[in-house]
């Protein structure tokens, strides 16, 4: 079992892995494999949530992976239905029992709807109780990020939004550097969309390496500061999806990806009022 390779360490000296396993739309015995699959090819960061319905699961990989608890960066997410102070507490208590676990790593608002700030001000508590280890947001846009962070007393650790070459996010990711907030991206292969696989720059830097398409788009952003969450099931691919830490980009590299960015999110427009409703009309208990 190897070691973790690259970490930062959050504003608050918590050491969190630039390269983790999302396990979106990965249920029951495939889950509990995945996991088990990525401890053993080096993965210590697993990011779920409790609106995938799979925390069970998750918990169960942890505890058959064979890594001490200590070893690993436990993510899971807060969702709009729980988004209040009170409600906040009892959704990371039940995330705690469906994972198995007495702490989480890091615990994040899942989307900028609801009491937000009530919500904030309970996971402070849960940090200051020892309940979690790091706090943050996901999908926050730069400017409500901000305002979070000017009028509460903790700013956030992580804020987690999409980051891919489609949608880089530059400007936001320094921002967040500005503050000390650190980003992590979701969804960094964009799905697959716009062929993003095929991509002749993508393809032509990584053959300079004997790197896949794949392996470049997670250099590319290890080397801007993000960690980053791949989805993955595949044994093959969890291990390459991995395997990106024996090469380094050149700053030519980099501005050829930098071409990329179309500028704009490719799933979901989250200041957009048809999706506020559907999420916030989504019920999980």
């Amino acid at each position: 079992m190897q070691a973790v390779k690259e970490a930062v360490a959050l504003r608050n000296g918590v050491e969190m892995p630039l390269v983790g396993l999302g396990v979106m739309h990965t249920y029951g015995s495939e889950c509990v494999r995945s996991i088990c699959e990525a401890v053993d090819a080096g993965y210590r960061m697993i990011d779920t949530a409790a609106i995938y319905g799979n925390e069970q699961a998750v918990g169960t990989g942890i505890r058959e992976c064979g890594a001490d608890r200590e070893e690993l960066f436990i993510t899971t997410k807060l969702w709009v239905q729980d988004a209040s102070y009170e409600r906040a507490k009892l959704a990371c208590e039940t995330s705690l029992q469906n994972l198995g676990l007495d702490y989480l790593d890091l615990y994040l608002i899942h989307q900028p709807l609801g009491d937000i700030y009530g919500a904030w001000r309970a996971m402070e508590e849960l940090l200051d109780e020892g309940k979690v280890r790091a706090i943050g947001v996901s999908n926050l846009n730069i400017g409500r990020l901000v305002d979070l962070s000017m009028h509460n007393r903790v700013i956030p650790h992580v804020s987690q939004v999409e980051i891919h070459p489609f949608y880089q996010q530059t400007r936001a990711i320094q921002e967040m550097k500005n503050m000390g907030i650190h980003p992590e991206g979701w969804a960094p292969f964009a799905e697959g969309r716009n062929d993003i696989f095929r991509d002749k720059r993508l393809v032509s830097i990584g053959r300079k390496y004997g790197k896949t398409p794949a392996q470049v788009i997670l250099r590319w952003d290890i080397q801007r500061g993000v960690s980053v969450i791949p989805k993955s099931s595949h044994p093959a691919r969890i291990c390459e999806n991995y395997d990106v830490w024996d090469f380094e980009l050149t700053a030519e590299d980099m501005d050829l990806i930098a071409e990329m960015d179309k500028g704009k999110e490719l799933f979901f427009e989250h200041d957009s009022p048809e999706m506020a409703r559907m999420f916030g009309s989504y019920c999980i208990h």
